[in-house]
């Protein structure tokens, strides 16, 4: 009786739920709807997939081999086509497969941590809340951008004579392309700032999870309880995103050599004409690209200045006690001295909003700590050393020594490109 009541709960929790007017991801839905990667039904996942191999697949090589226009005066000619369409195309597949694979495992509530709110402050809810509306907002600043300068470029063409099919055919294949493009954009965005949604949700409960230190009521066990909570979420971000960073980063990369490679050649021809599309589609990937690679390492850096602040609050904690055992005044008298000294300081009217809870230069109100032991805080500032939190791909940590280890890299391979079509040593 008990495995079968657990089981109904189970089924219960996992149910997908429906939109509704108080949803607060009613918006995303419907834009996943709108841009037919929502695969929550039989009907809606073939008919994203149809979408998909149209428009990722089809409508990308007909473009290539129908209408390269080998005929073509030289500024109609697409010289970089092959390069572009399968930069675009192999990017979009990634992010629409783990797109697909993230909305059928866990729904779109789970998958964004929704379901997890409940145990979350109201500030962490409500900042959360308000990012999930500008999600959309910072998804369109990147995209439309992109998608105006290859309409203007798509029209151009299309309309100055570029091919010579009939002009309806014209039309149907100029509004065919910018959808081809505009969508593999967006899906390869989307989940970009998915991730960065993500991301901001955990920085959010670091920020929180700083002010655990300040609580009153707070002790060793509360706060390793909290922590032990963030670095499982970490892991779970870092367990289903990596397969994409990495590959997003091997993907790109290989775009913009081979860019590098057709452009650096010494018959090149680099006209805003032929190069434009090319150049637009690497600064498209490179914006994703720093995108994920921003946010993992934001995250990085905020719950390994978890370490310095829990170090900072055992030594206040520390001083504070044997003040307390020296001089025999309250320990209300000298946190007032210690915090009035540094609160008047110049260097604080300097500071602004550069610091924040996780990562300052004040004191920490030690005084209720004054019941917890030294063996315990050090205890704590011991696992905190020895248990770095942040997202990881398959075992590497990406903070900012990881950043310049893959800077190196990419400039040592560019140097040696460089070095083989013009001569750089």
């Amino acid at each position: 009786m008990a495995d079968e009541d657990e089981t109904l709960v189970n089924k219960t929790v996992l149910v997908r739920s429906g939109s509704h007017m108080y949803d607060e991801l009613r918006s995303f839905r419907a834009w996943f709807k709108w841009m037919c990667v929502d695969q929550s039904s039989p009907l809606s996942a073939c008919l994203s997939w149809f979408v998909f191999s149209l428009l990722t697949v089809v409508v990308p090589w007909l473009s290539h081999y129908l209408l390269a226009c080998s005929e073509c005066d030289a500024d109609h000619s697409r010289t970089y086509g092959c390069v572009t369409q399968l930069s675009m195309s192999s990017v979009a597949a990634l992010s629409f497969i783990c797109l697909s694979r993230f909305n059928k495992k866990y729904g779109l509530r789970r998958f964004l941590f929704l379901d997890k709110l409940c145990d979350e402050s109201e500030t962490v809810r409500n900042c959360y809340t308000q990012m999930l509306n500008r999600s959309t907002k910072i998804l369109f600043f990147f995209v439309l951008p992109c998608f105006v300068a290859e309409s203007a470029y798509k029209i151009w063409w299309y309309s100055s004579g570029g091919t010579q099919i009939p002009f309806l055919g014209n039309v149907i294949a100029c509004i065919l392309e910018l959808s081809s493009w505009f969508y593999r954009t967006v899906v390869f965005f989307l989940v970009c700032v998915l991730f960065r949604l993500i991301c901001y949700l955990q920085i959010l409960r670091l920020q929180d999870f700083a002010q655990v230190l300040f609580h009153v009521d707070s002790d060793v066990e509360s706060v390793l309880r909290e922590h032990l909570r963030i670095r499982r979420h970490l892991r779970i971000i870092s367990h289903r995103f990596r397969a994409f960073i990495l590959w997003a980063l091997i993907f790109i990369t290989a775009s913009l050599f081979a860019s590098l490679l057709l452009t650096t050649r010494p018959n090149a021809d680099l006209r805003i004409y032929k190069s434009g599309e090319l150049a637009l589609c690497s600064v498209s990937l490179l914006a994703g690209l720093m995108i994920l690679l921003r946010s993992a390492t934001r995250i990085t850096h905020k719950a390994q200045s978890v370490t310095c602040l829990a170090a900072k609050w055992h030594a206040c904690a520390t001083i504070d006690s044997y003040h307390w055992t020296e001089s025999e005044f309250p320990p209300a008298a000298h946190r007032g001295d210690c915090n009035n000294g540094y609160n008047g300081s110049s260097d604080a009217e300097d500071v602004g909003d550069e610091e924040d809870e996780l990562d300052n230069t004040k004191f920490v109100p030690s005084y209720a700590y004054s019941t917890i032991s030294f063996q315990k805080r050090q205890a704590l500032v011991t696992y905190f050393e020895n248990n770095r939190a942040g997202v990881t791909i398959y075992g590497f940590m990406l903070d900012r020594t990881s950043l310049h280890t893959i800077f190196g890299i990419e400039l040592t391979l560019m140097l040696w490109l460089l070095g083989k079509t013009v001569g750089v040593s």
